[in-house]
């Protein structure tokens, strides 16, 4: 299964070949999800290259570390990852990297304790799904650009610029998305997963966000939580509950079929980016392109009568 994982993931990220009379890049640069290697991307440009050990589809929480994988990790120049305990099991190899004095950098390190969501019940107590949330995603870019000129000191400037310039398009990403937003009826305008990764875009978008499972997919759920949950949905009369791309939608069927039990029709409003965004090369293969996606499956599902 590994070995098929590994070549699947050479051949959705296969190595940049530099053109005729093009330098190639300066810096090596391996992440642990979609996410961070579009920012380091925008800000780095022709000048990194950047390999994302996580592609679509897949769980960070449950993700293991390969033998591959800890080689990319041991020869990159530089090292992001999410951190805040998202990568679950990889956060120790991660730290012990990072205590050889390596250039290991955490990106959720970079928001200030205010910006972060609280959850006793996650083992880092602190939601670790900050990219929901382009305001915190602005500070992650401006840090990838501060971290990649300290390694690169020659093109600091061409960092800075390029950080600049998508920071300003994610602001005005965050504006697009409100006014998409605000066309939801405000009865409706409750999200609905498997599991609770989107406390950040409900706060940042003032929608009601209920979730079967808590922040990580590997908490365990019961006939209890899914009865709770069901019965919320009834009683609010909530039309649309949403599945998502790195995680089983076995349980939300189960909602929807309990639902019908009670009286309740609840339509599937379809797949949502939570954890790893779409394949390179789709709208949903960027980040800015993933957000757009959801705002877009969000805004329908909710706007329908």
């Amino acid at each position: 299964i590994w070995v098929g994982l590994f070549w699947a993931k050479k051949r959705l990220y296969p190595p940049k070949k530099a053109a005729v009379g093009q330098k190639k890049p300066v810096l090596r640069v391996v992440v642990t999800t979609g996410m961070i290697a579009d920012a380091v991307r925008q800000v780095g440009k022709e000048q990194v290259d950047v390999q994302a050990l996580m592609g679509p589809g897949v769980d960070p929480h449950a993700y293991r570390c390969t033998p591959s994988d800890m080689r990319s990790l041991q020869q990159a120049d530089i090292v992001f990852y999410n951190g805040l305990h998202l990568e679950g099991q990889m956060q120790t190899f991660l730290e012990a990297l990072k205590g050889q004095k390596r250039a290991v950098y955490a990106v959720g390190d970079t928001l200030a304790a205010e910006d972060l969501l609280r959850d006793p019940n996650f083992s880092a107590g602190i939601d670790p799904h900050i990219w929901h949330d382009p305001r915190l995603w602005k500070k992650v870019v401006s840090s990838v650009a501060r971290q990649l000129g300290q390694h690169d000191v020659k093109h600091v400037a061409l960092y800075a610029t390029n950080a600049k310039r998508y920071v300003q398009q994610l602001g005005r990403l965050h504006a697009a998305i409100q006014r998409q937003i605000a066309s939801i009826p405000s009865s409706q305008r409750v999200l609905v997963t498997a599991h609770d990764a989107f406390g950040y875009f409900g706060q940042a978008y003032q929608l009601e966000v209920r979730a079967l499972q808590g922040i990580s997919t590997a908490a365990e759920y019961g006939l209890k939580d899914m009865a709770a949950l069901t019965d919320f949905i009834v009683k609010r009369k909530i039309k649309s509950i949403f599945i998502e791309t790195s995680v089983p939608d076995r349980p939300i069927r189960a909602l929807i079929e309990g639902c019908a039990k009670q009286g309740h029709v609840v339509t599937l409003g379809g797949a949502l980016y939570s954890d790893a965004m779409g394949a390179a090369g789709t709208p949903a293969g960027t980040y800015a392109g993933m957000l757009q996606a959801n705002v877009q499956t969000v805004v329908q599902a909710m706007s329908s009568r």
